[in-house]
């Protein structure tokens, strides 16, 4: 019999009895884990936690947590990348003991070959000094060379940590189903744009859901939900500008930060990125059947027409609110001038 997706209060009761079941302490990065387990939005992560098995030990979580949640862990990536960066700078001190102590025994040898030359020793002892030196100066090259393969080696191990950390950074930003950005991403761009509250940088802001509602009932949503994930956040990563921000908040919705202040200009790369939904079939993952397309209902706001982040993202959310109340597959600008009517701070109006 088909069911009726969860609510939020559903899983989080779920998440709660699941962890209590299976033994897991109630940690927030624990929760988390688990919720986002449960709440079946990142493939990857469901098929990784089902794949630990029965009993999971908090090595096991934390293991899984730091390549989905990574920002849950950010002291214990800072604090190994940190141990790992003393013990190769430790080395590095001793590769330079060794080498000061090297260059100084094979400054004592010419010295003293120096020495011999200097007081004409017979030809037994000058030959004797002249072969040691010859010696102590192959073992120099050869030193040398090995200095410098070690030398090699531990800027490979540093570069290696460097990357890491910058890996863990970008993480931190990323949406792992689609490879967008996250609602993180796009909370701190929109800081951004009021960095400077009484210049605020121009732009334009979209809040946009995917219109699964219109062609599926929510049984037939929740079955196809991952692959709705992953094809339409695929799609919207092609279609999307590389200069400006792409994210995807939950479910099929997402927000996007056009790097202008034309708002025709907005309005237009929105309409081409419905115009896209609306050419690319959707197939069904198992079946390979064609299900149609799906449509993408849109609310806009410019930067110039809130005074903050917090307006700025509600004034979208309430023109797509008025955009999928009038049934979808619409974009709705929101609007701010004398032409308002007395008594309301806001307009909207529609753009097809």
């Amino acid at each position: 019999m088909a069911h009726k997706k969860s609510s939020t209060t559903d899983i989080a009761l779920r998440v709660a009895t699941a962890m209590k079941q299976m033994g897991i302490d109630g940690l927030p990065r624990n929760y988390e884990l688990v919720y986002g387990a449960y709440a079946g939005a990142n493939p990857d992560l469901v098929r990784d936690f089902v794949a630990l098995g029965k009993y999971k030990t908090q090595a096991m979580l934390d293991e899984l947590g730091r390549k989905y949640l990574p920002h849950q862990h950010e002291a214990s990536v800072l604090q190994r990348s940190a141990g790992a960066i003393s013990g190769e700078m430790s080395n590095f001190m001793d590769l330079l003991s060794q080498e000061r102590t090297s260059l100084s025994d094979y400054g004592r040898l010419i010295g003293e070959a120096s020495q011999v030359i200097r007081n004409a020793g017979g030809e037994d002892v000058l030959g004797g000094s002249l072969a040691a030196l010859q010696r102590a100066t192959e073992l120099r090259v050869s030193h040398t060379a090995e200095m410098a393969a070690k030398v090699a080696a531990q800027s490979a191990v540093m570069e290696g940590i460097q990357k890491e950390m910058a890996d863990f950074e970008a993480m931190k930003f990323v949406d792992p189903p689609t490879k967008l950005g996250n609602r993180r991403a796009f909370n701190k761009a929109l800081a951004r744009v009021y960095a400077n509250p009484d210049l605020p940088m121009l732009c334009g802001v979209v809040v946009a859901e995917v219109d699964a509602d219109r062609r599926f009932s929510p049984a037939q949503i929740e079955a196809l939900s991952d692959h709705l994930v992953t094809f339409y956040g695929g799609l919207i990563r092609q279609a999307f500008p590389t200069s400006d921000l792409a994210v995807r908040f939950d479910g099929l919705r997402f927000g996007f930060l056009f790097q202008t202040s034309d708002e025709g200009e907005v309005t237009r790369l929105v309409d081409l990125l419905r115009a896209a939904f609306q050419t690319m079939a959707l197939r069904d993952p198992r079946t390979g059947r064609n299900l149609g397309h799906l449509t993408l209902s849109a609310g806009v706001c410019m930067s110039d027409r809130a005074e903050s982040a917090l307006d700025l993202a509600s004034a979208c959310e309430r023109a797509l609110l008025e955009a999928k109340g009038a049934g979808g597959d619409l974009v709705v600008v929101y609007g701010r001038g004398d032409e308002v009517p007395a008594g309301k701070e806001w307009m909207l109006y529609r753009a097809s």
